[in-house]
């Protein structure tokens, strides 16, 4: 599934492409996605120019003067961007074409179905699909105070307790992973008896392999135009994360896999408590 750093690459690959153009149309093949596309979406975006292009958590925010297009790209969606000339025929899985006035179009596949393009014409942020998610994960509003509050009396494990987007979005489980190993926080400990220092550890870490994760997807990524489109994911030097019983780059001890919350969780039982 996209996480994201994949969700913000693909913004700054398409963002370039498209914003501050005027949307000649919007052709959907198959809008039977997750939810359906609204009916409305093709005339209500139609001769209207493309303002902006946002994420929040895993979402795109396709703005418009009139509203906002929110994009999830689900468990196996991509976008890509056809230059003015280079529109192929569609394959069986590309079910939306978001054509500009000059040509260049936005192709949308997704085999399984579970993304979305939906209509907003409300203050987007107080969108059911994102009024109820937490702070940024990048951004001042997520620290190791806020992090600690939420968490007193909990008995989730620390490793879901920051995969739930109510109480950060982004991330994901590959992040997880990698961040509470960095941190040497063991992943099935209770998030209410972690303590404060362990807090401010597992934050810089969060933040620093979800930056690292971006900055590596911008120089992976060379172009959006040709090809599949998908960014894929990163060239990144994983610790823990698909190595299980493989040697911890620290203690060189066998990394132990178990399962939380029916997630692949990878940790060292000797660095992390």
């Amino acid at each position: 599934m996209p996480e994201l750093p994949e969700v913000e690459t693909t913004k700054r690959g398409i963002a370039p492409h498209l914003v501050g153009k005027t949307v000649r149309e919007l052709t959907v093949r198959n809008g039977k996605l997750r939810w359906p596309v609204p009916d409305i979406l093709p005339r209500e975006i139609k001769g209207h120019k493309l303002l902006d292009i946002s994420r929040r958590g895993k979402y795109l925010l396709f703005e418009f003067e009139r509203g906002v297009a929110l994009w999830h790209l689900g468990m196996s969606g991509s976008l890509r961007i056809l230059l003015p000339g280079e529109v192929p025929e569609p394959k069986i899985h590309e079910h939306v074409d978001l054509r500009m006035a000059d040509g260049t179009t936005l192709r949308f596949n997704d085999p399984r179905r579970f993304g979305a393009l939906l209509w907003s014409e409300h203050p987007v942020q107080e969108h059911e699909l994102l009024a109820h998610l937490g702070p940024e994960p990048l951004t001042d509003e997520f620290n190791w105070e806020y992090l600690f509050q939420k968490s007193r009396g909990r008995k989730v494990p620390i490793k879901t307790f920051v995969m739930d987007s109510k109480v950060v979005v982004g991330v994901g489980n590959i992040y997880a992973n990698e961040a509470l190993w960095a941190s040497g926080i063991k992943p099935d400990k209770a998030s209410g008896k972690v303590t404060k220092p362990q807090y401010q550890l597992l934050v810089d870490e969060i933040k620093a392999v979800l930056s690292r994760a971006i900055t590596q997807g911008g120089t992976t990524l060379r172009d959006f135009t040709g090809g599949d489109g998908k960014p894929g994911y990163f060239a990144q030097k994983l610790n823990v994360y698909g190595r299980g019983d493989q040697p911890c780059r620290r203690c060189a001890k066998p990394l132990k896999e178990i399962r939380i919350a029916n997630r692949s969780t990878v940790y060292c039982n000797i660095c992390q408590k």
